[in-house]
C-alpha cells in the first residue's frame, strides 16, 4: 500500500493518480471519463450535491450507490480533484471548499484492516500537523467486511477522514449502520436512452468518426438498448464497432457504409442483462413478480419471470415463492392454485431449464387470473396475535385427549360430541378456549370458492 504512505506534498500534486497522460491501449471508457463534476451525464442527485458544496457547504462523507456504468467512480474522481485544488471547476467561480484537501484512492478488494488503519492514522496526523483534510475514495466499498468498516469509524467520527464509497449493492444491506449514518447517500440512476444517445455522439467524435456515418438510426437505437443503461458497456461496444467498421467496410474497394441493426447484433452478441442473484436485482425483481401476480397482471408476471430467468435466477427459488403466494394471496378463493403451484415446483425439479420456464409461465398465468383472497393468511396472523396476547389458554376438557384411564378420570374428553353422529354433520359445541368463545378468526371473502365457504359459515351459525 505504498500509494497511501508517500510523503505528503503540496496540492494539487497529490492528484497525479488522476492526471496521468493517456497511455496506448487506454479503453475508450477511460479516455472519455469526465474530468469535471459538471460533465457527469444524467445524474441530478450528484448535481444537487455539487451545488451545495460549491455554495460553501462542508464536504461530507458520501456513499454513491447505483448500477454499473452510471458514473459513480467518475463523479468521485472529478469531485476529489476539485476538492484537492480547492477551486470551482467553472470560470469566474468561488472557492469550492475552505478545506485544503488531499486525495487517496483504493479498491475494497485491495484494502485490509491494517491498510485502512494506516490511512486513517496518517489522515489524522496530516490534519493536525498541516491542516490538510484527507479524502479517501473506496471503490466497491460493499466488499469491505464489517470489521474493516469498523476501522474507519473513529476517523469518520473525528472528521480526520472524508470517505467517498461507491457501490452497486444496497448500502442498507452491505454497510454497517454506524458507517452509513455518518455518510450522505447519493443514488445514481440507470442512464436513460437519451443520455446514452448523447454519449454515442461524444464517443464517435473522440474516435474522429461520425455516429451517423458508422451506424444507421435503427442501429444506434439497437446499440443503446444493448447497453442497458450502462455507459461503460456502451463505450466498449463502440470500440468493437469502430474496429469492425474500419476493417470490413472502409476499404479502398468499398465506399464506407453505415452498419445496420443486424450488423450490431452480430458484433455485440446476446444482450447480457444486469442481474445479481444475491443483491438488489434479485429482491426487486422477485418482489415485482409477486406483486404483479397478486395484482392479477399476468403480462407483468411473465415479463419479470423472463427477466429473472435471463439473469440466471434459479427457477426453483421462483417456484417456491409461488407456492407461498398460492396460499397467502389466493387461498380458498381458488384452492386449486396451491395444487398448481406445487405441481409447478415439482415440474421444475423434474424437467429443469430451459423447458421448466414453460411450467412456471403456466403457474404464473393461472395464479394471476385466479380470484384473490388473503383471508386465511389474515386469519393466521390474528390467531398468532391472540396467542401472544392471551398466552396459553386452557384447552376445553371435551377436546382433550383421553387415551389413558387417568385422563378420563380427570374429565378429559367428557362431553365431546362426534359431528358425524349428528344429522347435519356438525354440532354446536364450542372448540375455542372459554376466554375466546365466539371470536371469529377466519372471515372468508365473497370471491371465488371462498364465497361458498362464507355461505357455509352463515348456514352453520343459523
Amino acid at each position: 500500500m505504498d500509494l497511501f504512505n508517500q510523503p505528503l506534498k503540496h496540492q494539487p500534486e497529490s492528484m497525479d493518480l488522476f492526471s496521468q497522460p493517456e497511455l496506448a491501449g487506454t479503453p475508450l471508457a477511460e479516455k472519455l471519463r469526465p474530468a469535471l463534476p459538471d460533465d457527469i451525464l444524467g445524474q441530478s442527485a450528484a448535481g444537487h450535491h455539487l451545488k451545495r458544496i460549491r455554495q460553501g457547504g462542508h464536504p461530507s462523507s458520501l456513499i454513491l450507490w447505483g448500477p454499473p456504468g452510471s458514473g459513480k467512480t467518475s463523479y468521485a474522481r472529478a469531485l476529489m480533484a476539485e476538492l484537492s485544488s480547492g477551486q470551482n471547476s467553472t470560470p469566474n467561480s468561488t472557492r469550492t471548499s475552505k478545506l485544503n484537501c488531499q486525495s487517496r484512492f483504493g479498491n475494497a478488494t485491495d484494502l485490509g484492516a491494517k491498510d485502512l488503519r494506516e490511512i486513517g492514522q496518517k489522515a489524522q496526523y496530516d490534519r493536525k500537523a498541516y491542516q490538510i483534510q484527507t479524502v479517501l475514495f473506496v471503490d466497491e466499498i460493499h466488499r469491505l467486511n464489517k470489521s474493516q468498516q469498523d476501522v474507519l469509524l473513529p476517523f469518520l467520527e473525528s472528521g480526520d477522514l472524508i470517505l467517498i464509497g461507491a457501490t452497486t449493492e444496497n448500502p442498507s444491506y452491505e454497510l454497517n449502520r454506524a458507517v452509513l449514518s455518518r455518510c450522505q447517500l447519493i443514488v445514481f440512476e440507470r442512464l436513460t436512452n437519451e443520455t446514452l444517445k448523447k454519449l454515442v455522439s461524444k464517443a464517435f467524435a473522440k474516435l474522429n468518426l461520425s455516429a451517423e456515418s458508422v451506424l444507421t438510426a435503427n442501429a444506434q437505437s439497437s446499440l443503446i438498448d444493448f447497453a442497458d443503461g450502462d455507459a461503460r458497456k456502451l463505450l466498449g461496444f463502440i470500440e468493437n464497432i469502430s474496429s469492425y467498421w474500419g476493417s470490413s467496410k472502409n476499404t479502398p474497394e468499398n465506399t464506407p457504409e453505415a452498419l445496420s441493426e443486424l450488423d450490431i447484433q452480430k458484433i455485440v452478441g446476446a444482450l447480457a442483462l444486469g442481474y445479481d442473484r444475491d443483491g438488489d436485482q434479485h429482491f426487486d425483481l422477485l418482489s415485482a413478480l409477486i406483486k404483479s401476480v397478486r395484482g392479477s397482471d399476468a403480462d407483468a408476471g411473465l415479463y419479470y419471470l423472463a427477466r429473472m430467468l435471463k439473469g440466471g435466477e434459479p427457477p426453483l427459488i421462483i417456484a417456491r415463492r409461488l407456492v407461498v403466494l398460492a396460499s397467502e394471496d389466493i387461498g380458498n378463493a381458488d384452492p386449486r392454485a396451491l395444487s398448481v403451484a406445487i405441481a409447478g415446483a415439482q415440474a421444475v425439479e423434474l424437467v429443469g431449464l430451459p423447458e421448466c420456464s414453460i411450467n412456471l409461465a403456466q403457474v404464473i398465468t393461472y395464479m394471476a387470473s385466479a380470484p384473490k383472497s388473503n383471508r386465511s393468511y389474515l386469519g393466521l396472523r390474528k390467531a398468532e396475535q391472540l396467542v401472544e396476547a392471551r398466552g396459553s389458554l386452557k384447552v376445553p376438557l371435551p377436546l382433550r385427549s383421553s387415551k389413558t384411564q387417568a385422563m378420563k378420570g380427570l374429565g378429559y374428553g367428557a362431553g365431546y360430541i362426534y359431528p358425524h353422529d349428528c344429522p347435519k354433520g356438525f354440532s354446536h359445541q364450542s372448540y375455542l378456549p372459554e376466554e375466546l368463545k365466539g371470536t371469529e378468526i377466519y372471515s372468508p371473502s365473497e370471491r371465488g370458492f371462498e364465497k361458498q365457504i362464507s355461505e357455509f359459515k352463515k348456514w352453520i351459525k343459523s
